[in-house]
């Protein structure tokens, strides 16, 4: 622990590096199952592209609701480690439902408890990199945390595609496989992080008392309020993976098209995040909206594998640019005894905001088009330039 806390300045904590390979095999473990997931659906069990994104939507929306509790404990508590375990345990333990699943409610219970796992442990996790690292590297941190994330959520579909070849798409084999790098980020956790001694209040209070929420103030909701719009414009990536197979992409090449994207990510995550230490966060989002934007634009135009392909890579990119930058603009505008719950309420209102993305995703799909659906998208992700640019043009003129 004191090496955590006392390495050279120039350094990022080791710490940090831990965190983020559980976080690396954690994503080899989920992204294994998840980009072979939407295809399990509807070629398997015969679901519907609403369905599709209504699942998604709920797993995904679940997970960051979870984090408002699970962050608030944390806080409370005044411990992150102990909340992040459990999370990624749970993560772990579910993986083996996907493979027995026969029906849809199966597979939405597995995807339901599987990011509650992932809602549990996010907050706290965020946080202890939040305690861990220096101010003045915590972009850099996040971007890093970030990228070995991604590096696992780019390894995970190419195992994937490995296995799929080799037995015949035989989904359920590949889902089984899926548990065994879930149990070891459970078990690095435990062994391989030290939490930092926090100095304990007299007396523990409520994070959500009315006292302590006034402290979150003015310049922390605008966050959550862009974040929540953000949001609104990056529907499910279960979409990126149903537009490949509609041009024509076999299916047990299709994972491909996440390791691409989690490649990008995984690549620009910290460089962006370094990048965000030193020049204004509106800015950098406001480009990385407009990267999204660039993605919708392309995915819609065509569904050639060349064009899918170009949007998928452009998809990956904005989210190195934008996911870390986000998590460090909420660590910056937060105290550091409610950041736990500060990420907690963002994540609740990104999580209602990933619920309706996804399902209106998943109706226009079925009742306009794929090509629809894309540039619902970028309309969404305009109104959130729209806004930051409003903001930005009456602080100025503050």
């Amino acid at each position: 622990m004191q090496s955590q806390m006392k390495c050279p300045p120039s350094h990022i904590p080791s710490g940090v590096w831990v965190l983020g390979l559980v976080s690396m095999l954690m994503d080899i473990s989920s992204e294994m199952i998840h980009s072979l997931l939407p295809l399990f659906m509807v070629t398997i069990i015969g679901a519907s592209a609403t369905v599709v994104g209504l699942i998604e939507g709920s797993a995904e929306s679940l997970a960051l609701i979870v984090k408002v509790f699970s962050g608030t404990l944390s806080d409370y508590l005044g411990r992150r480690k102990g909340p992040a375990v459990f999370g990624y345990a749970l993560g772990a333990l579910t993986k083996p439902l996907f493979a027995l699943a026969s029906g849809v409610g199966m597979v939405l219970t597995a995807r339901l408890l599987d990011r509650v796992g992932k809602g549990v442990r996010g907050a706290p996790r965020d946080a202890l990199v939040a305690d861990i690292a220096p101010p003045h590297l915590r972009g850099a941190a996040f971007g890093l945390r970030q990228s070995l994330d991604t590096a696992g959520a780019f390894v995970g579909p190419l195992v994937a595609v490995g296995l799929m070849l080799l037995w015949a798409n035989d989904f359920r084999a590949v889902f089984w496989v899926a548990v065994i790098p879930g149990l070891m980020a459970v078990a690095l956790l435990v062994f391989g992080v030290r939490e930092p001694v926090r100095r304990q209040t007299e007396t523990r209070t409520n994070p959500i008392r009315r006292d302590n929420l006034r402290r979150l103030d003015s310049a922390y909701w605008w966050v959550v309020g862009i974040g929540s719009v953000f949001t609104l414009a990056r529907f499910s990536e279960a979409f990126l993976v149903l537009r490949a197979q509609q041009g024509g992409m076999s299916i047990a090449l299709v994972p491909l098209v996440m390791t691409a994207m989690n490649l990008i990510y995984a690549l620009s995550a910290y460089p962006f995040g370094k990048l965000s230490d030193t020049m204004s966060h509106t800015r950098l989002l406001v480009v990385g909206l407009i990267v999204l934007i660039a993605a919708d634009v392309v995915l819609a135009i065509d569904n050639h594998w060349s064009m899918v392909l170009v949007g998928v890579v452009l998809w990956g990119l904005h989210m190195g640019m934008t996911q870390g930058l986000l998590a460090a603009m909420i660590a910056g505008a937060s105290p550091a005894d409610l950041r736990g719950t500060a990420y907690g309420f963002f994540n609740l209102s990104s999580g209602l905001a990933m619920l309706a993305a996804s399902a209106l995703a998943g109706i226009v799909w079925e009742e306009f088009g794929a090509r629809f659906t894309f540039y619902v998208g970028a309309t969404c992700a305009a109104c959130a330039i729209a806004l930051i640019t409003v903001k930005e043009g009456r602080s100025s003129s503050d």
